[in-house]
């Protein structure tokens, strides 16, 4: 279904740019492509404007809609789920070597005994 949506997506957005691309910014767009007077009888220019128009629109809308229903498809493992992988797996069921060895206790050096400084004694 993602993968569906992805590619619905893509083929909007090229539309979109080929229909941006034909637009003239002047208002002459498709219609002055075809030879002027002739595509006036076929289309008129405020026709095809409006039609190249709403054509635009409705992709920019239609990329929208589909970008964000990608966020409702993608599957989300829930929180505290775990963690489905043969490493981990194989890691929990290996013991570690030496496991069950305890380290042996060392013993702290005792402090140096502190000597009062000379000329100050405490009050």
């Amino acid at each position: 279904m993602l993968t569906a949506i992805i590619v619905l997506i893509c083929i909007c957005t090229i539309l979109l740019v080929l229909a941006v691309l034909i637009q003239n910014s002047k208002g002459g767009g498709l219609a002055g492509e075809f030879g002027g007077l002739g595509s006036n009888q076929l289309m008129g220019v405020k026709k095809t404007t409006d039609l190249l128009e709403q054509v635009t629109w409705g992709l920019a809308i239609a990329i929208m809609v589909l970008t964000l229903s990608t966020y409702i498809v993608i599957d989300r493992n829930p929180v505290g789920a775990t963690i489905n992988s043969a490493n981990v797996d194989a890691a929990a069921t290996k013991s570690t070597p030496g496991a069950g060895l305890q380290a042996p206790a060392q013993q702290q050096p005792a402090a140096p005994a502190t000597a009062p400084q000379s000329g100050t004694a405490p009050k």
